[in-house]
């Protein structure tokens, strides 16, 4: 056993060796090249994080009014068939830039997970890939069953009496 551990290891060796040549080989200007996409990809991102233009909280959204959203849960299948918001689309959130084809680009995105993190990451890739109509749930699924689902805006505005 100590024996194929020690085989592993050493491939492995090797091949991050081989790897850092063969990235150490490529001209200067490939690497420019790539840090400037990169970074103006990022600008563009980070331009659009301001935090009230990027999340929406359920209290801004009547009832009425969910219904002009593209609701896409990037939550897991089995998340997504015990509970979900009435209405959305379930992509697995390490699946949904792969299948950016079949999202909408003329309807507001709304993206939601179960606290906020892998829809905040669904977002940022949406975004850099041209997607400039894309919001997240603050809170993700637990918030927005917290704050009373469907009914957050009224509960609110009642709150607020």
């Amino acid at each position: 056993m100590k024996f194929n551990s020690m085989i592993h290891a050493s491939r492995r060796s090797a091949l991050v060796v081989a790897l850092a040549a063969a990235f150490a080989s490529l001209p200067m200007a490939a690497h420019a090249e790539t840090d400037k996409a990169t970074t103006e990809a990022l600008e563009s991102y980070f331009d659009f994080v301001d935090y009230n233009s990027g999340t929406i909280m359920a209290e801004q959204i009547p009832a009425e009014d969910w219904k002009k959203f593209y609701v896409l849960d990037v939550r897991d299948a089995r998340q997504y068939a015990q509970a979900h918001i009435p209405g959305a689309i379930n992509i697995e959130w390490r699946k949904v830039f792969g299948e950016r084809a079949k999202l909408p680009k003329d309807k507001t995105i709304l993206v939601y997970c179960n606290t906020g993190s892998f829809s905040g990451q669904v977002a940022m890739a949406l975004r850099m890939a041209g997607f400039e109509n894309v919001r997240i749930l603050h809170g993700g699924y637990g918030e927005w069953t917290a704050r009373g689902g469907m009914d957050a805006a009224a509960r609110a505005a009642k709150e607020r009496k």
